[in-house]
């Protein structure tokens, strides 16, 4: 049976069911809409998130299977672990959002063009601004040299992008998301498409469909008020 992608309209804020996304490439849900907070945040209460070029329409996805990292599985190997303990950087919660993202846009290791054109940087600045997008920042002296961001609705938090520049830093980020994560009993991170890195890291991949149990096991979670108040995180 051949499937119909939907064409979302400026002034409907639903998504259509998951199950209508395309089986290839990785889930493409819609196109079109725009990425107004109340978009994005429906979007990600859904387990639903924009990915797209420059000169692309908006596109909306929701992979079958979904990468996740267990927050109690982050996996640190002995040479990680070595260079964690001798403790060379600094990290921070939530204390350079704008910079993360630029760097995350622009980072020395991408060889094609980015996804966080300036249409992106802008909205997800906005969801930072409306306590809804996350920074960790990785500090060597005051140069900030790795980090990741993200999205979060309650206990849900939906990594979107991480850059390093200097050695195991973007490792660092993720290690101090999960623990985090953690300390609030917050099990997940969605990962949304696994690649080589975040495998490394000990990201498995789940159906959509415990996916999305678990994600709202994890939007339905309180936490605490200052959870993502800037402060100093430790490893």
């Amino acid at each position: 049976m051949s499937q119909t992608l939907q064409v979302l309209e400026s002034d409907c804020l639903a998504f259509p069911p998951l199950h209508n996304a395309l089986k290839n490439p990785n889930g493409l849900l819609a196109v079109g809409g725009d990425l107004s907070i109340k978009r994005l945040h429906n979007a990600y209460l859904n387990g639903v998130f924009p990915w797209y070029s420059e000169n692309d329409p908006i596109m909306w996805w929701s992979p079958d299977p979904r990468a996740i990292i267990n927050t109690s599985n982050v996996h640190i190997t002995r040479t990680l672990n070595k260079f964690i303990k001798k403790n060379p950087y600094r990290v921070t919660l939530n204390h350079a959002f704008k910079d993360v993202i630029r760097l995350c846009a622009n980072a020395p290791f991408r060889t094609d063009g980015t996804w966080i054109i300036d249409e992106m940087l802008n909205a997800y600045l906005n969801l930072h601004e409306n306590n809804l997008a996350h920074s960790i920042e990785v500090w060597e002296n005051n140069e900030l040299v790795g980090g990741l961001y993200g999205v979060a609705i309650n206990g849900y938090f939906s990594g979107e992008s991480m850059f390093y520049t200097k050695k195991n830093a973007s490792k660092i980020a993720l290690v101090a998301l999960a623990k985090h994560l953690k300390s609030e009993n917050i099990s997940m991170i969605d990962c949304q498409i696994v690649n080589d890195f975040l495998e490394d890291m000990g990201c498995v991949e789940i159906s959509r469909e415990d996916f999305i149990r678990e994600q709202k096991q994890h939007t339905d979670m309180s936490i605490s008020n200052n959870f993502w108040q800037p402060k100093e995180l430790t490893l």
